[in-house]
C-alpha cells in the first residue's frame, strides 16, 4: 500500500453484502458534502457496487467544488456532481428530490474563534435539509464526541449511554442529531444517526499521526491514552448500508473498530516497523473518548480490514513518504476545543 491508486482500489472495492444491500434499496443516492475527506471514496464505492451488481441507480455528489480537480475526477468515475453552497437557500432548493441521502456536510476544525459558522453548518443547515427532504431516507454523519470521556474499564459508550458533549463542536453535533430527530418524528422521515470515530486512511488519521511521530523520533502524547479506529473503506460501506436500517425515530449507530487501542502500544508497534524506539510525553489518563460499536457489527459484520493490517499499511506509507492531508485529528483533545 504505497500509492494513491492502490489505496483507492482497496478502499472502493465493494463487498457482496454492499452490492446486495444497494440492490435492495429503492431510489438514487445523493451525498451532501462529498468534497470532504470521506466523501469521494464513498461515492466511488457506491458507484462500483452498483455497477458490479448491474443496478441502475444514480450516485450524485454535492459540494461547493470551489477548487481542485475533484469534480472532474468524480464525473470520470461515473458520479453526477452538483456544485452548491448548501447555506444558500437557492442552491439548497435547487437540489433534486432523491430517495436516499448521506448527510456529510459539517464543520469541525477551526471551530474555536469561528463558533457561529460551526453552529450554522452543524445545526441550522440540518434543519433546512430535513425540511427540504422529508420523504427521503437519511444517514446523518455525527461523532463519538457527543459522549463523555469514560473509564477504560467501561469498554466505551454504547448507544444507550447518556450523551454529554464537551466543547462547542461536540455540542453543535448533538444539535445536528436533535434537529434531524425532530424532523424525523414530525414527518416520519427515516434516519440513521452515524456516530463515527476514528476513520483511518493512509493520508490522514490517528495511526498516521502516531506513525509519523515515531518515524521522526518525536515523543507521542499520551493525554488521550486509548482510542477506537476503523478503516475508512469499512466506515464508508457501513454508511451506505445504514440507509436500509434508517427509521423513525432514528436508528443510532456507533461506528468504529472492535478494539480499545492503546496509544502506547500503537507507538511501540510502529517502532518495531521502523526499527526505532518510541518516545512518550505525559501519562495515560484513567478516562478516554471510547465507543462500543457492537450494534453496528451485529448488523453489518466486523470490519474487513483488521487493526494490524492498518498498522502495516500506514508504516509502509510513511516509509515511502506517501502523500498526506495536513488535517490533524486532534484526538488528544480532552477539553473539546477544535
Amino acid at each position: 500500500m504505497q500509492t494513491l491508486h492502490e489505496r483507492e482500489e482497496v478502499m472502493t472495492r465493494p463487498s457482496e453484502h454492499l452490492i446486495r444491500d444497494l440492490g435492495n434499496l429503492d431510489g438514487d443516492i445523493m451525498i451532501l458534502g462529498v468534497g470532504g475527506k470521506m466523501g469521494p471514496t464513498m461515492a466511488k464505492l457506491a458507484r462500483r457496487a452498483l455497477d458490479q451488481g448491474n443496478i441502475t441507480k444514480r450516485v450524485i455528489g454535492v459540494s461547493r467544488f470551489s477548487s481542485g480537480t475533484l469534480r472532474s475526477e468524480l464525473e470520470k468515475a461515473g458520479i453526477e456532481t452538483i456544485s452548491a453552497d448548501l447555506l444558500k437557500e437557492e442552491d439548497l432548493q435547487g437540489l433534486p428530490d432523491v430517495k436516499n441521502i448521506i448527510y456529510m456536510a459539517g464543520h469541525k476544525f477551526g471551530t474555536t474563534g469561528n463558533e457561529h459558522y460551526t453552529w450554522a453548518m452543524n445545526t441550522y443547515l440540518p434543519g433546512r435539509v430535513a425540511e427540504k427532504f422529508p420523504n427521503s431516507r437519511h444517514v446523518v454523519f455525527s461523532t463519538g464526541n457527543v459522549y463523555p470521556l469514560v473509564p477504560l474499564a467501561q469498554g466505551g459508550c454504547d448507544e444507550q449511554h447518556p450523551v454529554h458533549p464537551v466543547g462547542e463542536y461536540a455540542q453543535s453535533c448533538l444539535g445536528r442529531e436533535r434537529i434531524f430527530t425532530y424532523y424525523s418524528e414530525k414527518n416520519d422521515t427515516p434516519v440513521t444517526i452515524f456516530r463515527l470515530n476514528y476513520a483511518i486512511d493512509m493520508q490522514y488519521g490517528v495511526l498516521l499521526e502516531i506513525a509519523r511521530q515515531v518515524y521522526q523520533e518525536k515523543p507521542v502524547d499520551l493525554a488521550m491514552g486509548h482510542v477506537n479506529v476503523i478503516w475508512q473503506g469499512d466506515a464508508n460501506e457501513y454508511a451506505l448500508r445504514s440507509l436500509l436500517v434508517s427509521q423513525s425515530p432514528p436508528t443510532i449507530l456507533n461506528i468504529t473498530g472492535p478494539e480499545t487501542v492503546s496509544i502506547r502500544w500503537l507507538a511501540q508497534q510502529f517502532g518495531q516497523q521502523f526499527n526505532k524506539q518510541a518516545a512518550f510525553a505525559g501519562e495515560e489518563q484513567p478516562t478516554a473518548l471510547l465507543n462500543n460499536s457492537s450494534k453496528a457489527h451485529q448488523l453489518f459484520g466486523y470490519p474487513k480490514v483488521p487493526l494490524n493490517t492498518m498498522i502495516e499499511w500506514t508504516a509502509a506509507w510513511v516509509k515511502a513518504d506517501g502523500q498526506t492531508i495536513n488535517k490533524p485529528t486532534h484526538f488528544q483533545e480532552r477539553q473539546g476545543a477544535f
